[in-house]
């Protein structure tokens, strides 16, 4: 290597760059990971999928991957711990850091993250970057300080990190939101949960445009949206996250993982590992198989894969033209191709929806993304389907039941109706 890095590395690159990874911060992640965090990997796609999720304001993008670099620094440099394993007290630990932080880390005027090394034709880690940025005055450096501002925006950014690590059931803890509670910075106010209010899955009317909308489209389009069928049926039959059915490094999801139990003849779909750390057995459905079997019928395969068979789940439609699958017709789609093709069907049947008259459920359907579908399936299945929540906790790959249990959806109206009849005396006749 010849050029020089900065002290701390930047983890993040810009949104046109950010899904390809770079080549440096890899090796560094890699390397934390076996040394002394072993989940840093999984840390920093979950990162990566939220800040790319951020793209569309360029202001939010850059205030949150400098907030994220400098407090996953703070955990995989400084505190050599995974942040799902931070407490309350350890973010206090953060902030004394972040108030006082080593000289050789704080810069003085601002400059890109990344930058062209042309000697290597890669973007590279600016060495000029610094993570904490101080001020001059006349061209004096002055003591560094931290606003109180600065330090509330510091927190909310890990807090909403932590949020949508829950919401991807990575963690079930938000140390920042925690600090904030008992902080100087509480507000006290009342909140009032409106118990009728789901916002993690689509409605069984909402639901029913979705699948409506991609039935019809796999008819009329087949050779573009007979993938879509499956893919809807595949994420909502088996709570599948997106990165366990769309490739990315070091796994390219096959259609051997649909696998059949020699003893009971019952398939099911394999998922060697996942962001949750655990691989899992999830038993698929009979209309499931069926829509296995009319896809695979499509792409003129044989109805049910082969124990060995190496054929992409999900192929392109046509040839990537550029990364490490340039050129492949047959090469799997990968997390952003899977989004954007799901975000576009979602919005397709939020149009449905709203020609038909239902105007806010076509509002609440745009602000649902592919991950909503793994809620959906949930939901459905100990709600209207009656699934044991030890089953759906298994096949979710839950840790623990409370959080499967945190889907049971009842109505006021329904509690309200159960407990006109409820008797005093069991026993009496």
């Amino acid at each position: 290597m010849d050029y020089t890095l900065p002290p701390v590395l930047p983890l993040f690159d810009s949104a046109d760059f950010l899904l390809e990874g770079n080549s440096v911060v890899n090796q560094y992640i890699t390397q934390i990971t076996l040394d002394n965090v072993t989940d840093a990997g999984l840390i920093i796609e979950h990162c990566s999928d939220w800040l790319y999720e951020q793209r569309h304001s360029e202001n939010n993008y850059k205030a949150y991957r400098s907030e994220l670099t400098t407090f996953l620094h703070w955990c995989f440099d400084v505190a050599v711990i995974s942040p799902i394993m931070v407490t309350r007290k350890d973010i206090a630990r953060y902030i004394a850091y972040c108030e006082t932080p080593p000289n050789e880390f704080i810069g003085y005027f601002n400059v890109p993250q990344f930058k062209l090394e042309k000697s290597v034709n890669e973007r590279i880690p600016n060495p000029q970057w610094r993570p904490f940025v101080g001020k001059k005055i006349l061209g004096k450096p002055q003591p560094y300080s931290l606003s109180d501002n600065a330090l509330k925006t510091k927190i909310a950014i890990v807090s909403s990190m932590y949020s949508y690590l829950i919401s991807e059931e990575y963690t079930e803890k938000n140390p920042a939101q925690l600090w904030l509670k008992y902080s100087r910075f509480a507000v006290k106010k009342k909140y009032i949960k409106d118990d009728d209010d789901n916002h993690h899955a689509f409605t069984e009317l909402q639901w029913s445009y979705v699948v409506s909308t991609v039935s019809e489209l796999a008819i009329s389009q087949p050779e573009k949206h007979q993938r879509s069928l499956f893919l809807i049926n595949l994420l909502y039959s088996c709570y599948l996250r997106i990165s366990e059915i769309s490739a990315r490094a070091g796994y390219s999801p096959l259609m051997s993982q649909f696998k059949k139990n020699p003893h009971t003849g019952i398939w099911y779909f394999y998922v060697p590992f996942s962001k949750s750390g655990k691989a899992r057995n999830i038993a698929i459905s009979k209309s499931l198989l069926t829509g296995l079997k009319s896809y695979r019928e499509y792409l003129g395969l044989s109805a049910l894969p082969s124990a060995n068979e190496t054929h992409p789940i999900f192929v392109r439609h046509k040839a990537a033209g550029h990364g490490r699958d340039s050129g492949m017709l047959n090469a799997n789609l990968g997390i952003r191709q899977i989004r954007e093709e799901i975000n576009t069907l979602i919005n397709l049947a939020a149009d449905k929806a709203f020609e038909d008259g239902f105007d806010y459920d076509s509002q609440l359907m745009r602000k649902l993304t592919a991950h909503n579908i793994r809620h959906t399936g949930i939901t459905h299945d100990i709600n209207l389907n009656q699934r044991p929540l030890s089953h759906v906790q298994a096949d979710a790959g839950h840790e623990s039941i409370d959080t499967t249990s945190q889907y049971l959806h009842t109505s006021q109206t329904e509690r309200d109706q159960s407990a006109q009849n409820k008797p005093f005396n069991h026993l009496a006749n």
